[in-house]
């Protein structure tokens, strides 16, 4: 398998709280969740998280490969949060997290797994594109929205609703991230594929998936030929092109594109 990566922190000077890296059988991708204040409560931060967290994953991925991908996401997460939950308080709510993209080749199939907003599309040999994402987030975000939205920044009331958006973290009926509980990895969107019936896949975070979810530049067919042509930077370029034109505060924005699926 070969993988091309390109990952590009929202602005200079500020710390990328994305990760991607591979394996030869695996890759995966890393979006840091960071909520103000968290320094408060966890010393190292969350791209520290995330960075632990990808390399933890590409670690099993590489030593086990009699497990499903929610056990090594499981086990993933009680490393991570055992590395610092003798420093940092790491059951409070606002304590680093992260989504999670992981693609895995196996006996002649392509695993997946998607936990939170990041996407993963396999690009199949015949028909359209096999877009796989987590929506639960951003549907319950949604409805919190205007009312955020309404409410003085700042104020008691805007930071109510932050709160009652952050309790449907990582609780039945909510949403799900990797954070301190293992048995978030149980909640994660998951399949498989004949690698046969592929040609490629690819792994972005939501920084990166804006081209198509909020910017409308392409759809995801357009995407898997942008990437064949010219790589994941030029995805990336065009996003960010659209956040200047839109006046829309960039993200960080990490692609991995996997190609050459039949070769271990």
């Amino acid at each position: 398998m070969r993988v091309t990566m390109t990952s590009t922190a929202a602005r200079t000077g500020r710390a990328n709280e994305d990760f991607t890296g591979a394996v030869p059988t695996a890759a995966v991708l890393i979006d840091g969740a960071g909520i103000p204040g968290a320094e408060s409560i966890c010393r190292h931060g969350v791209a520290w998280y995330a960075r632990r967290l990808g390399g933890s994953l590409l670690s099993l991925l590489s030593l086990v490969r009699d497990r499903s991908l929610p056990a090594l996401l499981a086990e993933a997460i009680e490393q991570v949060t055992d590395d610092h939950r003798d420093t940092c308080d790491v059951a409070d709510p606002i304590s680093p997290s992260a989504t999670v993209a992981m693609l895995r080749l196996s006996d002649g199939f392509v695993e997946h797994l998607v936990l939170g907003d990041s996407f993963l599309v396999l690009d199949r040999a015949d028909g359209a594109p096999l877009v796989v994402s987590d929506p639960r987030e951003v549907i319950i975000s949604r409805s919190y929205q205007p009312a955020i939205e309404a409410a003085a920044k700042g104020s008691e009331e805007y930071h109510r609703l932050l709160r009652d958006l952050r309790a449907n973290r990582n609780q039945p009926g909510g949403f799900w991230l990797a954070k301190d509980d293992p048995r978030a990895a149980d909640e994660a969107i998951t399949g498989s594929c004949p690698i046969s019936e592929l040609t490629g896949a690819v792994l972005l975070s939501n920084g990166a998936s804006r081209i198509v979810d909020r910017f409308r530049l392409a759809d995801w067919p357009g995407v898997m030929a942008v990437l064949a042509s010219s790589g994941p930077a030029e995805i990336i370029r065009r996003v960010r092109q659209a956040e200047a034109r839109h006046a829309v505060a960039a993200d960080d924005a990490t692609i991995a594109h996997c190609t050459d699926l039949g070769e271990a």
